[in-house]
């Protein structure tokens, strides 16, 4: 018989699973409650990281539609729930588990689909969102100003033709003497 309190864990994590578009599941043990503390603050707001029991959040999961997190919810565990840039999350993640070898991710989802630990760093390694829009916008920016020079050389290679002629014409009517009688 489940208890209120469960129950009502469990529609908490089921719903903190239906805000995210992704959710990294971390071993903890070896951490203490002040490195917890820094990096939950490290994550931000785009992330809430929560320790959790296995059982409450594998039913939660299941009822939110999430699949394959199973394997991953086994001994100490804890989630980042992402609502946010998902590759700015698993940076701080990633960076975090670098200075703190106590912190292990496990694996994860991204929009439905279920990670491994060596897709989050994956993850990890890709540039943020607003990075790669800055790169595409600088890239199309050379691209119009590319079409646009391309439009316009012919017009300035008419132009520079037709002032080279028209200086030849001068230059040719200068220089001719007028006709002796």
């Amino acid at each position: 018989m489940a208890t209120p309190d469960k129950s009502a864990a469990v529609a908490e994590i089921k719903q903190k699973f239906e805000n995210s578009n992704a959710a990294v599941v971390t071993a903890y043990t070896g951490l203490t409650v002040a490195q917890l503390k820094n990096l939950r603050r490290s994550l931000g707001e785009n992330a809430q990281y929560r320790v959790s029991k296995n059982t409450l959040t594998k039913i939660a999961a299941n009822e939110a539609g999430v699949t394959g997190l199973d394997e991953y919810l086994q001994g100490s565990t804890a989630v980042a729930f992402v609502t946010g840039d998902p590759v700015e999350a698993a940076k701080g993640l990633r960076d975090f588990a670098k200075e703190h070898p106590a912190l292990v991710i496990k694996g994860g989802f991204l929009e439905g689909k279920a990670l491994s630990a060596e897709e989050i760093n994956k993850l990890a390694d890709l540039e943020s969102r607003e990075v790669l829009l800055a790169k595409l916008a600088g890239g199309m920016k050379a691209s119009m100003a590319k079409a646009a020079a391309t439009f316009q050389a012919p017009l300035l290679k008419f132009a520079r033709t037709t002032d080279a002629l028209r200086s030849k014409v001068e230059q040719g009517g200068a220089g001719e003497s007028a006709p002796a009688e």
